[in-house]
């Protein structure tokens, strides 16, 4: 029998089962520091050790996304490595900061399966729930993926697919523990605008454009440890049906949460991904731009120092988002989206 591993295909998974992802890993500050350097995030409380503790914070916390991002990479070889593509997220809840020196693994468990009509792929529904070196979670979502079947014989499962929430309640969004904006700086942190500042139906062009670099997105896919053959192997993805590597959609994800500065500099965390969509797909040498629309927004069970906006983060490639390009229908979207995200920011009030 071969010692080698090839994965999970649709026919492997089941409801109700539970998957223990290898391997811990311990988050150090180079990988912080090299998260910073892979996208330019210019966040105060991601930045600055002496900033965080001063808004409450007991050190320096990992980005949100590098969080999302190593707990997601330990799931890919159990899960999403022979799928077709990534489809969505929904409920997803960051649960407590991450700092150098914490280990984080995860756990799944399949919630819906369904075989689709070709008979060679099927969609796979899992919640993933990342734990720290104390057993307390860190982060949990849904997410679904297209995976490919071994056997294009085996009979399709018993149709299930979860029900799952338009969005996270805002009663359900966690504070990191400790956090306290009443003394928060502007001036430091880079923008003038809180909470307050912004309206509902606004919409904001975070102006700026960052170009995939091939080494870049290939070094960021494997500092999350995450092995998709897709994104690595030019030998054979040029005979794929992009001729090239696909981007890590992750890596997308995190460009454009790092150009949304430009427009929401205190946005200072991440609290939920209430769902989400990889548009369609980049490959090295995309220049990728963004823009937001402000979707809701509600002050927090008794904090009068935080609100929460919901936002609409707009990925667009090799086009300067200053026409807010989105769907041209009900089902299609604008050619230049690649990215589609919902998501609750914390942001201190006035």
């Amino acid at each position: 029998m071969s010692k080698t591993a090839e994965g999970n295909y649709f026919e492997d998974f089941s409801i109700g089962q539970i998957l223990a992802h290898a391997t811990p890993r311990t988050v150090l500050e180079g990988d912080i520091s090299l998260y910073t350097a892979l996208y330019g995030s210019r966040f105060a409380m991601q930045s600055s050790a002496a900033f965080a503790m001063d808004n409450g914070m007991e050190d320096l916390p990992a980005d949100d996304f590098l969080t999302f991002h190593i707990v997601f990479g330990k799931t890919v070889p159990d899960i999403s490595i022979n799928a077709v593509a990534n489809l969505g997220y929904a409920e997803c809840r960051f649960l407590r900061p991450v700092f150098a020196g914490d280990t984080l693994s995860a756990t799944s468990e399949v919630i819906g399966l369904k075989e689709n009509s070709n008979g060679k792929t099927g969609n796979v529904y899992v919640r993933t729930t990342g734990i720290n070196q104390n057993g307390l979670p860190v982060l949990e979502y849904v997410r679904w993926v297209m995976v490919r079947k071994r056997n294009v014989d085996s009979p399709a499962p018993q149709t299930q697919i979860p029900a799952l929430k338009n969005n996270v309640d805002v009663a359900d969004l966690v504070v990191p523990e400790g956090v306290d904006f009443q003394q928060y700086d502007a001036v430091l942190a880079g923008s003038p605008y809180a909470w307050d500042d912004y309206d509902v139906g606004e919409k904001i062009n975070h102006v700026d454009g960052m170009t995939i670099e091939a080494a870049e997105h290939m070094m960021a896919t494997r500092l999350y440890q995450n092995t998709a053959k897709v994104h690595f192997n030019l030998h054979t993805e040029k005979q794929g049906r992009l001729g090239e590597r696909i981007v890590y959609g992750g890596h997308v994800i995190s460009l454009c949460r790092a150009l949304s500065f430009n427009g929401l500099g205190n946005a200072a965390f991440v609290a939920a991904i209430n769902g989400g969509r990889h548009v369609a797909p980049c490959v090295a040498g995309d220049t990728v731009y963004a823009w937001s629309e402000i979707l809701d927004k509600s002050p927090l069970p008794a904090r009068e120092d935080i609100g929460a906006l919901r936002v609409r983060l707009v990925g667009c490639k090799d086009h300067q988002p200053i026409d807010f390009p989105y769907k041209e229908d009900e089902k299609n979207y604008h050619p230049a989206v690649v990215l589609d995200l919902d998501v609750w920011v914390l942001l201190p009030r006035k």
